[in-house]
């Protein structure tokens, strides 16, 4: 389950268990103290001279801790999960510098693996517009594609459509949640987790059985961009998780990106905001990518310009019939559009129709809504 021995795992998740220890004060006393087993063993008034309140002492001294420690272990073994300690070689490198980071993260999937690329976090709308899912499926699609590791929080709409995309794109993404491993939320994603633990990680420092509580997610928020060299801003309403995630990207010295929106819109106002106040808009993969670490950004950009650019595009136009290129012109990138709308528009009868939308979804140019309704792919 990790390099270290099954004492030393329970030690840390005992630690990150004692009520009234925040983030700051496990990481300040382990520090202080050199591990977890030298905290639980040092003396009140040791814990005290180092500014350790009487409470948190208290707490220090309960068994309650290991006992529960122990059975979080097995569960995890149960699971198929990990422990990453902060001081395992596979903790997150950019987390690591935050002012807060979790001494302890909960991983389901390959953490090494995940961990081991330039990441960005993209977030937004749980209630997401058409436009705002095919920008985001798009832009995590072609991110992936070129290595970069994909980061969000599993939840509906924009966090979605992140994880799908970069999925679509051969890569890897991470899911950062707010509940525990065995908690998937929402409900419907189950199907989701599971792939991405298949090509990527779920991660969290909440314990098994942590449920979708309303104030869990502002640190799964933190983690989120923490864990990213930037963070990319699709859709969010003015009051939205999204704005607070890219404030506290901001406060860590990451990037924040934006993804502009229709000015109309009240899920495009986090963004346009952003925009405004200083974020870099996004329209492109290369947008994100300029801004990366020279190391980075040279080796994408590098690789980019050796591969030759192929006629693919134009291969696909021709294969087209003009009933095909006629209905391809119909279905817009914001806008779904019903089988029955298309039908009258077109007059095609219903089986050459149904022919010419199988085709263009085979060559990926359009995606079918709920409802028999159609959207054009970015």
């Amino acid at each position: 389950m990790s390099i270290e021995t099954r004492d030393s795992l329970q030690d840390w998740i005992a630690l990150s268990l004692v009520a009234g220890v925040g983030r700051r004060t496990a990481a300040v006393m382990i520090e202080r103290f050199g591990g977890p087993r030298a905290c639980f063993e040092a003396t009140t008034a040791e814990l005290e001279r180092h500014g350790v309140k009487r409470d948190c002492t208290e707490a220090l001294r309960n068994g309650d801790q290991q006992q529960r420690a122990e059975a979080e272990l097995e569960g995890l073994e149960k699971l198929g999960g990990s422990v990453i300690t902060f001081s395992d070689p596979r903790y997150p490198k950019l987390l690591r510098e935050i002012y807060d980071p979790p001494i302890v993260l909960y991983c389901l999937g390959d953490m090494s693996r995940a961990a081991g690329h330039p990441a960005v976090a993209i977030v937004g709308s749980r209630r997401c517009s058409t436009y705002g899912k095919s920008a985001s499926e798009m832009l995590s699609r072609e991110l992936a594609r070129r290595g970069v590791t994909i980061i969000s929080g599993l939840a509906r709409g924009i966090d979605s459509a992140a994880h799908r995309g970069a999925l679509d794109g051969g890569g890897t993404t991470i899911a950062v949640m707010g509940t525990g491993l065995d908690a998937v939320y929402p409900k419907e994603n189950r199907k989701l987790a599971d792939h991405i633990a298949a090509r990527g990680a779920l991660v969290t420092e909440f314990p098994l059985s942590t449920p979708p509580l309303s104030q869990n997610f502002p640190f799964r928020n933190r983690v989120i961009s923490g864990m990213a060299l930037g963070v990319m801003i699709v859709e969010g309403a003015e009051r939205s998780g999204s704005l607070i995630t890219a404030r506290m990207a901001y406060e860590q010295g990451r990037e924040v990106f934006a993804v502009p929106g229709n000015i109309t819109s009240s899920k495009s106002f986090g963004p346009n905001y952003l925009i405004k106040d200083g974020a870099k808009l996004v329209q492109t993969w290369q947008d994100v990518v300029e801004e990366f670490p020279t190391e980075h950004k040279s080796r994408i950009l590098a690789l980019e310009k050796s591969e030759t650019p192929g006629d693919q595009p134009l291969l696909e136009e021709a294969v087209l019939s003009d009933s095909e290129r006629k209905v391809l012109s119909l279905i817009k990138t914001d806008q779904s559009i019903h089988i029955d709308q298309l039908i009258h528009t077109t007059k095609l009868n219903s089986s050459d129709l149904m022919g010419a939308l199988l085709k263009l979804e085979m060559l990926d140019k359009i995606r079918q809504l709920p409802g028999k309704s159609f959207v054009r792919k970015l």
